[in-house]
């Protein structure tokens, strides 16, 4: 793949401009980066080199290794699959991808015993057919890529917004407004790098927006409809507890932790309902929509006004 920079992407780091043109995450691109994959002007280059109009891109991306993440027979709740993507209904407590700490009994151990070798490699060995992910301690909907032009295709509806996310969780308190928006910057903390945080100062954070209404108001809790418009790490997370109503049972960003152990939490209680996206290879809209897990029903059970 080659790129040209052009005068509006002059200045821009080399590692973001080639993530967004070649829909790989920045992490990849740092290898490739690291292990002289990708050349500037025929020269090796490092991952915070500004660039120049003109700048001329070479990006090799070298034939993927044999595939050392181990398929594992574990039960996937599948929600729809045909031969370009599938959508899983992800429990909580189920690490999406391999990583360290957590190399063993993840979504893509599941998906690799299920699809073999139909998932896209465009995110590497670790993530096969990972668009786009959900954390640990979130449930819901999730969408998963079975070959490389279904991921481009998929990855491009998320950058252009036109994917459909909504989630639903409990918070903490009552909106003053019942509807509304929440456009406030995410960048990673300057206090605790392990957290995300509102950033106001316009520096390391980048535009997130989410929208929000609220469908029951509980004793000392809401159960609200959250959509997203941009897709940041921990948006929802981050942005409800900035206005005062994290999400229960979040472990980084609320301090009700204790309180949800007694409901069988193994996170925040958040879960993704809907999911909505045109078909990679027909263009059909599709939509899905999933229930709330049964710790949701108990909580809202238990805590009616």
């Amino acid at each position: 793949m080659e790129l040209v920079v052009s005068n509006e992407d002059s200045g821009r780091r080399i590692d973001s401009y080639i993530a967004e043109r070649s829909s790989m995450t920045r992490s990849a691109v740092v290898s490739l980066l690291d292990n002289n994959h990708i050349l500037l002007n025929g020269s090796k280059v490092s991952k915070n080199y500004k660039l120049k109009t003109n700048d001329h891109i070479v990006i090799n991306k070298p034939q993927p290794k044999n595939l050392e993440i181990i398929a594992q027979h574990i039960p996937l709740n599948i929600v729809y699959e045909d031969s370009d993507v599938i959508v899983v209904n992800k429990p909580q407590g189920m690490v999406v991808h391999p990583a360290p700490g957590n190399y063993d009994n993840t979504l893509v151990n599941a998906l690799l015993d299920h699809c073999k070798d139909s998932l896209s490699g465009i995110n590497g060995i670790v993530r096969p057919g990972i668009v786009h992910r959900i954390d640990k301690g979130t449930s819901g909907l999730l969408m998963v890529a079975k070959n490389d032009n279904a991921h481009l295709n998929l990855a491009k509806q998320i950058k252009e917004h036109s994917f459909l996310r909504v989630y639903n969780a409990i918070v903490v308190g009552h909106f003053k407004e019942p509807k509304g928006v929440i456009s406030l910057p995410i960048g990673r903390s300057q206090i605790d790098r392990k957290k995300m945080a509102v950033i106001t100062n316009g520096k390391n954070a980048r535009p997130a927006i989410t929208h929000y209404s609220v469908i029951e108001e509980l004793t000392g809790l809401s159960l609200v409809e959250y959509t997203l418009e941009t897709g940041r790490t921990h948006q929802i997370r981050v942005h409800s507890a900035y206005l005062g109503h994290p999400v229960f049972g979040d472990p980084v960003y609320s301090k009700t932790e204790e309180q949800s152990r007694k409901y069988g939490l193994e996170g925040q209680c958040l879960h993704a309902k809907k999911l909505g996206f045109n078909h990679p290879k027909t263009g059909e809209w599709m939509e899905f929509d999933s229930e709330l897990p049964f710790y949701f029903e108990n909580i809202i059970k238990n805590n009616k006004k």
